[in-house]
């Protein structure tokens, strides 16, 4: 998975000082989007909305969402909505089904795989994944080692 470049934002959470990455590297604030946080589409799930209001809060404090990200924190959530349904279907009728071909697989694990995966990509744009969190706290460039000779000789 390539490596997602921070936003400056959490750079700078984790800086050293003001204006500065943990690296003590000046971060370039970036383009300076309005960081308001887009309403929910009224389409979305039941489900969807719950996890909607379940992350909003934590990307709004740390200003990571702006209007324009709704359409991938919708996809984020449906596909979230998507997974916990198949994944409960498997669960009340289990992973395989009888057919005229003899035994298959549900058709659910199939749809929750391919929702995971979905679930997981988005994810990784917002930083919601412990991974891409400390992805985007190591500033998504080189890992802030500073006696480190190799950093950022690409």
């Amino acid at each position: 998975m390539a490596k997602a470049a921070a936003p400056a934002g959490l750079k700078l959470i984790s800086g050293r000082a003001p204006g500065r990455d943990s690296g003590g590297r000046k971060v370039n604030p970036g383009p300076a989007f309005k960081r308001v946080p887009p309403a929910p589409p009224e389409w979305l799930s039941e489900e969807a909305r719950a996890e909607w209001d379940r992350v909003m809060p934590e990307l709004s404090r740390l200003d990571l969402v702006k209007e324009s990200d709704r359409a991938g924190l919708a996809a984020y959530c449906e596909a979230w909505a998507t997974f916990r349904e198949a994944t409960e279907t498997v669960q009340r009728e289990g992973l395989t089904i009888e057919a005229k071909q003899g035994t298959l697989a549900h058709p659910a694990v199939a749809i929750a795989r391919n929702a995971g995966r979905e679930v997981r990509s988005w994810a990784a744009h917002f930083g919601l994944t412990p991974s891409t969190e400390q992805a985007l706290a190591r500033s998504g460039g080189d890992d802030g080692d500073e006696a480190n000779p190799f950093a950022g000789s690409g």
